[in-house]
């Protein structure tokens, strides 16, 4: 071998090292860059996690009381009870009211997965209906007495505990999970979403609400959607049926705007939802991680918008005081049992007197749903996530 042939292979080898060394480098900065990533994911993940309140003391209440407790009937079937608090405590909170130390249930809703998850169902509990609550351990370790009172009078009492042992001493139904948010929680959900359509029939101002908005279609944002599905006296008739159905309708059209968007699928627009979410949201332990909020969002993800039902329990008023209310039967029991069993039913239109009438005919089910009885599924007055306010 001649002196150029072993100049060659030296230059040969040189150049071997030092592609070498690139790769070396190139590799070690992709592992930093995966470790970035994978140190960022965490850090994005572990604030999320750690936003979740478990609320550990209505856990360890139920437990106790877990013998009295209804059994699932139907397997996959989920049950979950969101809580509404009208607690004034915080800096957020503090200017929708003095803060009495005590918190309320302003909203209560049941929310039902069907087993197939191809339908969801949420019904809406009236905070003046008339129930049996039982009694219930205050936060101060004492106890309450049995009392027929309203039924916000359970969460007053005793918290998310007292309120789901009052929900299923009422329905029957085994309530799987719950979730609590206050009033700062729910704006800043809508602002995450940048904001949420409503249809008004007509103009609203309200000075205690701070509303000033014109009929038509008006985007909300947070302040004005708080402000909205809590007002009562100034919009329709007054009544609490009223702002009932204008929270069911707010929430189908946040249903929709989440899903017309596709914000479960795209990570920039879930996060600050999640982040707004995490942040005011106190639940049961099994659903106090990303995990278990991922499992509940992915049974709702797939669900069309049409067979996204509200309704309020079939109710009318107390006979021994008209500003009270109290159950429709047999009516209301058969919602219930429709429920229970993860039967189907049929939400339209309609006046309250129309609660669990049979169809008297035979009804077309809406696509992956197939009657689990031989008899037609009861129409309760309702609405679904789909529907426009405006037509």
């Amino acid at each position: 071998m001649g002196p150029g042939a072993g100049a060659s292979a030296a230059g040969a080898g040189l150049r071997s090292r030092r592609r070498r060394r690139r790769l070396r480098v190139a590799g070690l900065a992709v592992c930093g860059a995966v470790v970035a990533a994978a140190g960022a994911g965490w850090a994005v993940y572990a604030k999320l996690e750690g936003n979740i309140t478990p609320d550990e003391a209505a856990a360890a209440e139920l437990a106790r009381y877990e013998k009295e407790r209804p059994t699932p009937l139907v397997h996959g079937a989920r049950n979950i009870l969101l809580i509404g608090s009208d607690s004034r405590s915080g800096d957020d909170n503090a200017r929708y009211g003095r803060d009495s130390g005590t918190a309320r249930s302003d909203t209560t809703i049941l929310l039902h997965l069907a087993a197939d998850r191809h339908s969801a169902t949420a019904v809406s509990v009236p905070r003046d209906l008339m129930v049996h609550v039982p009694g219930c351990r205050r936060a101060d370790g004492s106890r309450t007495e049995a009392a027929f009172a309203m039924f916000n009078h359970a969460y007053q009492a005793g918290g998310s505990a007292c309120t789901i042992r009052t929900v299923e001493k009422l329905t029957g139904i085994r309530i799987d999970h719950h979730v609590v948010v206050d009033f700062h929680g729910f704006k800043e959900m809508v602002d995450a979403v940048d904001g949420v359509e409503v249809c008004l029939r007509e103009p609203i101002d309200d000075e205690a609400a701070g509303l000033k908005l014109p009929a038509g279609r008006v985007t909300l944002d947070g302040e004005q959607a708080l402000g909205y599905v809590r007002v009562r006296k100034s919009l329709g008739d007054g009544s609490d049926t009223g702002r009932m159905e204008r929270q069911q309708r707010f929430l189908g059209a946040l249903v929709d705007k989440v899903q017309s968007n596709h914000v479960l699928l795209n990570p920039v627009k879930l996060y600050p939802l999640l982040d707004a979410a995490t942040s005011s949201l106190t639940t049961d332990p099994g659903l106090a991680s990303l995990r278990g909020l991922y499992q509940l969002a992915r049974g709702l993800r797939g669900i069309p918008t049409e067979r996204v039902r509200f309704l309020t329990v079939p109710r009318e008023s107390y006979a021994r005081d008209a500003n009270r209310d109290q159950l429709v039967q047999p009516e209301a029991g058969k919602l219930f049992e429709r429920l229970r069993r993860d039967e189907p039913l049929v939400v339209a239109a309609g006046d309250y007197g129309a609660y669990g009438r049979d169809s008297g005919k035979s009804r077309e089910m809406p696509s992956g749903e197939l009657p689990r009885s031989s008899s037609p599924a009861p129409t309760f007055s309702g609405n679904t996530a789909a529907e426009d306010g405006c037509v």
